[in-house]
């Protein structure tokens, strides 16, 4: 492995050990450096936000609170002087997001950008500005395929899909009796909240998480740490994944770990993590009536739910672990230094 240094920008970081948000993001940190790479993170801890990032995230807070928005070119400007002087001597530049991208291109290093698929998004309502971006990046990270192919039709020349890892667990214990359902993630729209409030009514169901559609299901346990959420897991006999849209599916991947099936919409990087019938039952995003058919078919099967939980977690080790996750990271930084643009 070629010795380097990384800066990893970012818009969405934990504050603490005990903060979920930008979780992904620090677990990844923490592998890749765990592979010997020297990485060095500018999140908003380092530069003057103005209320813009935490809470519900960049683009829930513009839409919570449009007046934000005049404060995103101050935002801006200071994260890319912490950028540049973060990244003086770093080999290569990874930004998480689009619009860290944007900033990475200011810094006079090779970088590359993840996406994630809010950014998507943002990136089709103004599509100069991400190609702009996309075209002068070494290589587009993407978490699924649909991501990828979205790189690929907002000008990625280059593109390599890497999954995000989770922990594979060397064991997990039985499901608690009488089984019931796991909702983990934020309540939000686009989380197919409103669908699973509706489908889950009356049914066993256990929520973490917390977002603007708190009132849906307001039994839930709001943010966990993660430690609790992973115990979540292994106490479920089905986790629910109902997006609308998704660019991979973090809780999916970790219940599929856990030797959980899991009932997901066919809808972005969900796509990619279930197979349908074999780890797990697949719906039409949106679709109350089978949703709710899906969950109690579940719920009322115990031998369906250890066979599908068993492959999704075998799933789970092949095409997820941390391991394969940071070595596909580690060597796309190493096909991004300079040299011949990457085809």
């Amino acid at each position: 492995m070629t010795l380097m240094k990384v800066a990893v920008l970012t818009t969405s970081y934990p504050r603490s050990p005990e903060d979920v948000v930008g979780r992904f993001v620090a677990d990844a940190v923490e592998h890749v450096r765990g592979r010997g790479v020297t990485v060095e993170v500018v999140s908003p801890l380092d530069f003057h936000h103005f209320g813009i990032a935490y809470g519900y995230g960049v683009m829930g807070n513009l839409r919570r609170r449009p007046w934000l928005a005049a404060a995103l070119p101050a935002m801006l400007a200071s994260f890319a002087v912490a950028a540049r002087r973060a990244s003086r001597d770093a080999d290569l530049v990874h930004a998480h997001w689009l619009p860290a991208g944007a900033v990475a291109a200011t810094t006079g290093r090779p970088f590359v950008v993840q996406l994630w698929g809010t950014d998507v998004e943002l990136a089709r309502r103004s599509p100069a500005l991400a190609r702009a971006v996309l075209r002068r990046a070494r290589l587009a990270i993407c978490a699924s395929n649909e991501l990828a192919a979205a790189a690929r039709e907002l000008g990625a020349r280059a593109v390599r899909v890497i999954p995000s890892g989770v922990v594979i667990p060397a064991k997990v214990a039985e499901p608690e009796e009488p089984p019931h359902v796991l909702y983990a993630g934020r309540l939000s729209a686009e989380k197919g909240v409103a669908q699973l409030a509706e489908a889950a009514h009356d049914l066993p169901l256990v929520v973490a998480g917390d977002g603007p559609l708190r009132d849906r299901l307001p039994r839930t346990l709001g943010w966990v740490p993660h430690d609790e959420l992973l115990r979540l897991y292994e106490r479920a006999a089905v986790v629910v994944c109902p997006s609308l849209r998704e660019g991979f599916g973090v809780s999916c991947a970790e219940a599929m770990a856990h030797g959980r099936p899991v009932v997901a919409s066919a809808v972005g990087g969900l796509r990619d993590l279930v197979v349908d019938g074999e780890t797990g039952l697949f719906v039409l995003p949106g679709d109350v009536a089978a949703l709710r058919a899906a969950l109690e078919r579940l719920l009322a099967d115990g031998e369906l739910r250890r066979r599908l939980g068993a492959a999704a977690r075998a799933r789970a080790a092949e095409h997820f672990s941390w391991d394969r996750s940071v070595s596909l990271t580690v060597t796309a930084y190493e096909d991004a230094l300079p040299g011949p643009r990457l085809t």
